[in-house]
């Protein structure tokens, strides 16, 4: 069974929504599932579609940006097909997964995402190693463990665990574990000091 999917970022765009409407009826699409949503946004029509395919079936896009935000994202959208037994068909690339060649370019596409991936994050590590060794590399915010002393001045000044929190950028319940742990340890120490000889 061929089953289709269309969308449309915005309610302006019906000329768009109808053409892909269109293009997947004239390509035999027995069931359709479509939806004006951002590629961004939550998209359940696409959640249906791929929760109705079963093994044999084919979801058909007219276009991979119908379906897929990134490469990434579409390799994992088609590990999923592949996982229940159907094929993706894009209509304006000529490419289907139930046939060799269509799986060869999905496959090189997923590669050149992996590919983008790793060359992002030797990028990253490059600016993090010249901004250390120009020493304007931070690092990791301080955590609350490490403002930890400040928590518990603020505290004893008597502002309340929500002011502490935000007067220091930690969450709330950073503050109250801070205060536990402090509280547990000076009658752990008074305890220990009151039985020792």
């Amino acid at each position: 069974m061929l089953v289709g999917y269309c969308r449309v970022s915005t309610t302006e765009q019906d000329a768009g929504f109808e053409a892909q409407e269109r293009d997947l009826k004239a390509a035999g699409t027995e069931q359709l599932f479509g939806e004006r949503t951002s590629a961004v946004g939550p998209r359940k029509e696409l959640e249906q579609a791929l929760s109705y395919v079963r093994a044999g079936d084919t979801l058909v896009v007219t276009k991979l940006d119908r379906l897929a935000r990134s490469v990434t994202d579409l390799v994992k959208f088609v590990e999923r097909l592949t996982q229940k037994g159907v094929a993706l068909r894009v209509l304006a690339m000529g490419v289907d997964t139930a046939t060799p060649t269509g799986k060869l370019v999905l496959n090189v596409l997923g590669a050149i995402g992996q590919f983008e991936r790793e060359v992002m994050l030797e990028r990253q590590r490059e600016g993090v190693a010249k901004a250390k060794a120009e020493g304007k590399y931070r690092g990791r915010a301080p955590t609350a463990r490490a403002k930890a002393s400040e928590i518990v001045r603020l505290a004893n000044e008597g502002l309340k665990r929500e002011e502490i929190a935000k007067r220091l950028g930690v969450g709330v319940a950073s503050v109250y574990r801070v205060l536990a742990e402090r509280k547990v340890a000076a009658q752990r120490a008074m305890h220990g000091s009151a039985i020792a000889p």
